[in-house]
């Protein structure tokens, strides 16, 4: 029995599929399954129920799982604590939202190209539950999402804050001059879909202003968003950055509110059972590096 054994179970016992775990390992799929049929023979047990569609863990296979990500875990401090591992290698799948993509992205990426270039770095970009779904089942090692963790199976460490303003463009912002109730009687209100993070901001808002919308337009794109806000009559909510770059350019005016705004949490999110060195990495090198307040390239 091998650490290389005992990895390629463990991986295999918790991704959706022996084709992701072989990607965490840095290995073929048939290698993959090479090294847990040795280890199978080493126990004298079978850890696997290759009878059905998808090969199930047996009751042998159940009992190994714990003891197998102790022993790993272990073995990843044994190599920090001895200085043996110089710097990560291999595929590093980060998972963010629309708006980290259009705000800091780029920074978090090169930072993690410059401490290890030997990562081969790839994001996905989407909304928040699919990110979580994405890294339940393995596909991905870290996400960047808004809010707790919403899974059993993943854990959230807070890394930042975002912040928003009210905008529209100047004219509107002349006959509207306070951001209150009376304004979205006569302007629609542009917003996300329900469900996002914002969204709840916006409805926070509304209660505590005694406001009700007379006409919501929703839009899932930031970018649009904000070209709606320029060339509509709609009030919308932008991150802060953008509000004071568009503000200064003229497209758009900031609004002043007497019901406060609140803060949308940022996070860092992965699974509880991912004890490897690349997630604490990640996760420390993206709370350096989120700024929400960045314009980005975007204007």
């Amino acid at each position: 029995m091998t650490l290389k054994q005992l990895e390629a179970f463990y991986w295999a016992a918790t991704c959706s599929s022996f084709a992701l775990a072989a990607e965490r390992v840095h290995l073929s799929v048939s290698s993959l399954s090479k090294r847990i049929a040795e280890l199978e023979a080493s126990l004298g047990q079978v850890l696997f129920d290759r009878t059905g569609h998808r090969a199930a863990l047996t009751e042998a296979g159940s009992r190994l799982l714990p003891l197998a990500g102790a022993l790993l875990q272990q073995a990843d401090l044994l190599h920090q604590q001895m200085g043996a591992t110089t710097g990560l290698r291999g595929p590093c799948r980060l998972g963010v939202g629309e708006l980290t993509a259009l705000t800091w992205l780029p920074r978090l990426v090169a930072a993690i190209e410059r401490a290890h270039p030997d990562l081969e770095v790839s994001v996905h970009v989407d909304v928040g539950a699919a990110l979580a779904e994405r890294l339940d089942k393995g596909e991905l090692d870290v996400a960047v999402i808004a809010g707790p963790a919403s899974r059993s199976a993943l854990t959230a460490v807070p890394i930042a804050q975002a912040t928003f303003a009210w905008c529209a463009r100047p004219e509107v912002a002349a006959s509207v001059r306070s951001m209150n109730a009376a304004a979205l009687q006569t302007h629609p209100l542009v917003a996300l879909p329900p469900g996002s993070g914002v969204t709840q901001l916006i409805d926070d808002w509304l209660r505590q202003a005694g406001a009700q919308p007379l006409r919501r337009l929703h839009c899932n794109h930031w970018g649009a968003i904000a070209g709606l806000l320029a060339h509509s009559g709609g009030i919308g909510l932008l991150p802060e950055g953008w509000a004071r770059a568009l503000q200064r350019r003229g497209v758009l005016q900031q609004l002043k509110s007497p019901v406060p705004l609140g803060l949308l949490d940022y996070a860092v999110h992965h699974r509880r059972d991912d004890l490897r060195p690349l997630v604490a990495t990640l996760r420390d090198i993206a709370a350096r590096e989120a700024d929400f307040t960045v314009a980005g390239s975007v204007f």
